[in-house]
């Protein structure tokens, strides 16, 4: 299958916002669909095809791996975070079908969510957190004024820096948790079971960070930023 942080976490560039709230609902949730509803679906279909369970998981793992890769080709900027998801995918997923073993390609997923989720959380703890770049274009939607409002509390505001800090935290350590309980069921569980089990770890992880991440993080920085924001234009006024 594939791994969460590929499915979430890698914007490969702060793009702006889109216009509309259904634009961005689906802009959002696209990506889920590709990554995690196209491999349930395409392992099963190849399985009643006739394929092996090892040559069913390496296939149906291509359609993401090669939509990651796509997506940053597309846009001809790599960040940091996006580079790493590619990276560690692909190492991944030919050291998989080197080896051949069905169970190892199962964990390759875990693997990949450890790698990440680490160096996510690494860099949070040393203040420079990888996940800004995502939850930056997020927060201010494309508007000047909330751009210059970040990068005004970015540099002078510790309150909002600790909100940066902790949102990157609790995605790094959701995947770290999500690495440990994928990479223990690959071992233990028959690999039918941990095919769609893997899924709703993973879809469970996300929902899980998402919503943490937004309430000790992202919730605070966003007010944070509407604030400075409006302080900017009433002294932009008054001038």
């Amino acid at each position: 299958m594939t791994s969460p942080a590929a499915t979430v976490t890698a914007p490969v560039a702060d793009a702006p916002a889109a216009t509309a709230p259904r634009n961005a609902l689906l802009d959002s949730l696209m990506p889920l669909l590709v990554d995690v509803g196209v491999p349930l679906a395409s392992y099963y279909a190849l399985k009643a095809a006739g394929l092996g369970t090892f040559a069913a998981l390496a296939w149906s793992s291509v359609l993401p791996a090669v939509r990651t890769v796509w997506g940053v080709a597309g846009r001809r900027r790599l960040n940091g975070l996006a580079a790493l998801i590619v990276t560690v995918n692909v190492v991944s997923l030919l050291t998989s079908l080197v080896v051949g073993d069905p169970r190892l390609m199962l964990a390759k997923d875990s693997g990949v969510s450890s790698i990440i989720g680490l160096v996510i959380l690494v860099t949070a703890l040393k203040g420079q957190p990888m996940m800004t770049a995502g939850v930056r274009p997020w927060l201010v939607k494309g508007d000047a004024a909330k751009d210059a409002a970040w990068q005004r509390l970015a540099a002078g505001s510790a309150a909002f820096r600790r909100a940066e800090i902790r949102f990157s935290a609790v995605w790094g350590a959701a995947l770290l948790g999500e690495c440990v309980l994928r990479a223990v069921g690959a071992y233990t569980l028959p690999v039918e079971t941990m095919v769609w089990l893997g899924t709703v770890v993973m879809v469970a992880t996300l929902v899980f960070a998402f919503l943490l991440s937004g309430r000790v993080g992202a919730v605070p920085m966003e007010r944070m930023i509407a604030g400075e924001a409006g302080a900017g234009k009433t002294a932009d006024t008054a001038r």
